[in-house]
């Protein structure tokens, strides 16, 4: 108990000194692909992975093992939240309407999905930049390699894992991960 309560106040020292804030996923508010308001704040207690997804790319696919994870664990505390971005390559180029569509009808995708952001560059969404930034996350740098990138982020909002994009949801390790082992 009394080595919890030292690195708290050295963590808490820490970030006073350095002027970084201590932020958590919950603390992100999005807009979902309806134009709603969608805080994060309201999935705490869950495990979430984060997906930046296209509507016209080689792995586009996926679509169908991120629906069939997110069917077999919805009801055990996960949930799958996927970011349209046109970043690479323009394979994203449909409005918020088209891609709801796409995926509704080719995928009969289900589980959450935003409106279209920007996932790097100037540009880059601010739950992006908490993303890929270790000194807003916590955990590690990274940076978006392609569509599909999963990021995945623990029942108190911290990021575990990066996950490259060519690794199918539907992976072992991710499957381990959603189940806790």
């Amino acid at each position: 108990m009394q080595n919890k309560f030292l690195i708290s106040v050295f963590s808490f020292t820490l970030l006073l000194v350095t002027g970084i804030t201590a932020q958590n996923f919950y603390d992100y508010t999005v807009v979902d692909i309806d134009g709603n308001k969608f805080p994060m704040s309201q999935l705490e207690g869950k495990k979430v992975m984060v997906v930046n997804v296209a509507s016209e790319c080689g792995l586009t696919p996926q679509y169908e093992q991120l629906e069939a994870i997110y069917k077999i664990y919805e009801d055990s505390n996960f949930v799958i939240i996927g970011f349209p971005a046109n970043n690479f390559k323009e394979q994203e180029p449909g409005s918020n309407e088209e891609i709801k569509k796409f995926c509704t009808l080719n995928y009969g995708v289900t589980f959450p999905m935003m409106a279209k952001i920007s996932v790097k560059g100037d540009d880059m969404a601010p739950i992006y930049k908490w993303l890929t930034q270790k000194e807003l996350n916590g955990f590690d740098d990274s940076s978006v390699k392609w569509n599909f990138q999963k990021y995945l982020i623990n029942e108190e909002g911290k990021l575990e894992q990066v996950i490259n994009p060519w690794v199918k949801p539907d992976n072992k390790k991710i499957v381990r991960w959603i189940e806790g082992n």
